[in-house]
């Protein structure tokens, strides 16, 4: 087991598709924390748009600029896999008044489970707060022109394009 560090801080998520929201978190907590682990969560019970090394990809690409930012795929318990990172802090982003509620009990259980891990909320920026990946996969899946340049307010303009191939692969896959 490594060492916990109180500068170092993890951040997971499915980011499927990595959103402007959670783009905003990550250079938030890449500017209060020394390293900022970025983990990918693999769910088996769910069916991702993007398989994990594609989503490694996806928000390495977009936060390359930041140099204390790693990000690496993970299974299993968050607090397992901080603690595996040798990080004292899960960061965590909120959106909204139901976001709180279920963050609270994560927090707590969190606490349970490892007392040494501190929980760290960031409140997502307001012109970001309204977006999730579930809203970007339906604005993508009209699959017309008008959805690109709609995604431009949405995802990180590295994401739009493979979002838009998956989303057509998904559609040809139906018919």
């Amino acid at each position: 087991m490594t060492q916990a560090d109180s500068r170092h801080a993890v951040y997971v998520g499915s980011f499927d598709p990595p959103t402007l929201g959670h783009l905003d978190i990550i250079r938030r907590g890449s500017r209060l924390f020394d390293k900022l682990t970025v983990g990918i969560g693999i769910n088996p019970d769910k069916k991702p748009l993007f398989d994990p090394q594609e989503r490694v990809d996806l928000v390495s690409k977009i936060a390359a600029d930041l140099p204390n930012v790693e990000v690496v795929c993970f299974e299993g318990l968050t607090v397992n896999f901080a603690t595996s990172r040798g990080a004292s802090v899960l960061l965590r982003g909120v959106r909204t008044v139901s976001d709180i509620e279920l963050e609270f009990t994560m927090a707590l259980t969190n606490h349970v489970l490892a007392p040494p891990i501190e929980t760290v909320f960031l409140m997502a920026s307001e012109k970001y707060s309204h977006i999730s990946s579930t809203l970007i996969k339906q604005i993508a899946s009209f699959g017309k022109e008008q959805a690109e340049k709609s995604l431009k307010d949405f995802v990180p303009k590295a994401v739009i394009k493979p979002l838009m191939a998956k989303v057509k692969q998904g559609l040809r896959g139906r018919t």
